[in-house]
């Protein structure tokens, strides 16, 4: 019997950084929240650490502040059949069997499952200099610098096509025909690639205006070429679906330490005193759904940064949201962030 499904289990006093580490290391993506004798108290799933970092939950805190109290179950010995009809009702992709009220199984739901197939065109940006890890770029465009044996950006393609996207854009500037000559028309991974060429660096949302008038009307996935992470994109593009957001942006929790000790007061006088405090801020981490009329709005040839879309956006009162990430993710933006990804990506097998 395959008991890998024990690596699931955590106490409740456990961190929800613990749990983050199941969820990322483990295919059931969920965890099991249990006694010590195998009760179940709960469930995690990634919504809930998200909705947890929402809330401004320390990932230091125990997971009993953030985990589900009333899961879905089924009984041991509840048939294939009738697990398949159970998750496919609740849309849950893995479901505990208990007996007598302990953990003795986990099934999942993609184990029986044809593998999803997206039509959502992906938007990979490749142009840049990436003048931060120079000499490293001095003959490669960013992208194409080799992490873990491949390019960077063939690793952010794979990815995708395990998500079950076909539909690739890739924008190119900086020694464009390497990457061209590279990835060709994505026929050797049996999916569609093509290029967008900026004549002149147009900013970080530019490129939109320049994609081709027949481009899927789906909303579309967008992505920095220089980003590594095992961020679940079928969950990500599921999320904005059923928010029916103009735009949803994945974001990423940055801490940071007040290296002295802080005074608030009124006047002269002291009210409070806090020694290095930690402030926590949401960050942009260059992956976004955006919808296909919000695509439209930009023309060919227009210089635009992502953020100005979006506040654009905002200022119609449309909904643009954010999609926490707790999942591994590095920005590959100098030459230290170049090393650790060689030995994260043999770490994670991204």
């Amino acid at each position: 019997m395959d008991n890998s499904w024990e690596r699931s289990l955590i106490s409740p006093q456990q961190t929800i950084l613990e749990a983050i580490e199941i969820l990322n290391n483990e295919v059931f993506r969920l965890v099991l929240v249990v006694d010590e004798s195998k009760h179940l108290l709960g469930t995690i799933t990634d919504g809930d650490i998200r909705r947890g970092l929402l809330r401004n939950v320390p990932l230091t805190s125990p997971v009993s502040e953030i985990m589900f109290r009333n899961p879905v179950t089924a009984s041991w010995g509840t048939s294939k059949k009738a697990l398949a009809a159970l998750m496919e009702s609740r849309s849950i992709g893995s479901v505990p069997l208990l007996r007598d009220k302990v953990v003795v199984d986990l099934r999942t739901l993609k184990s029986v499952t044809e593998h999803n197939h997206y039509d959502n065109p992906v938007f990979l940006m490749a142009g840049g200099f990436g003048t931060r890890l120079r000499p490293l770029t001095d003959n490669y465009p960013k992208p194409m610098l080799s992490v873990g044996g491949r390019p960077i950006l063939e690793t952010i393609l794979l990815s995708f096509i395990r998500a079950g996207f076909t539909n690739f854009y890739i924008s190119v500037f900086y020694k464009p025909e390497l990457i061209k000559n590279y990835f060709g028309d994505g026929s050797r991974w049996n999916v569609k690639i093509e290029y967008v060429q900026e004549d002149s660096p147009l900013g970080t949302a530019g490129a939109l205006g320049l994609l081709p008038e027949d481009l899927p009307k789906l909303p579309l996935i967008m992505m920095n070429g220089d980003i590594l992470t095992n961020v679940d994109f079928e969950r990500l593009l599921a999320f904005h679906n059923e928010s029916n957001a103009t735009a949803t942006m994945c974001v990423r929790e940055y801490e940071y330490q007040v290296p002295f000790g802080v005074i608030n007061g009124k006047g002269h006088k002291i009210l409070s005193m806090e020694e290095k405090p930690i402030q926590r801020f949401f960050v942009n981490a260059g992956i976004y759904v955006l919808s296909p009329a919000l695509v439209e709005t930009v023309l060919p040839g227009t210089r635009i940064d992502m953020p100005t879309l979006l506040e654009q956006a905002l200022a119609k009162e449309q909904d643009v949201l954010m999609f926490p990430i707790h999942e591994y993710w590095l920005d590959i933006g100098r030459l230290d962030d170049f090393d650790r990804a060689q030995a994260d990506i043999v770490r994670l097998g991204i």
